[in-house]
């Protein structure tokens, strides 16, 4: 079975046109829903804690691993 957004799509005889791919990114960059600035700020925001947050707690288990190793060797 052919899927519906194949069918509809047209054939073109040569191939790639620069004009079409122009236009069709244009037609999906205005279906994308861009997040507020309020928004934006605050899923950064909370990227960067978790990755802050992350990167201390690997840095901690591994200087207490390596502390331990120090002990025993």
């Amino acid at each position: 079975m052919v899927k519906k957004s194949e069918a509809e799509m047209p054939e073109t005889a040569t191939g790639f046109s620069l004009n079409n791919f122009i236009q069709g990114s244009k037609e999906e960059l205005e279906k994308v829903v861009w997040p507020s600035r309020q928004q934006l700020v605050s899923e950064s925001a909370a990227v960067l804690l978790m990755v802050t947050l992350s990167a201390s707690l690997i840095y901690l288990v591994d200087a207490l691993f390596g502390w331990a190793a120090r002990q025993v060797f």
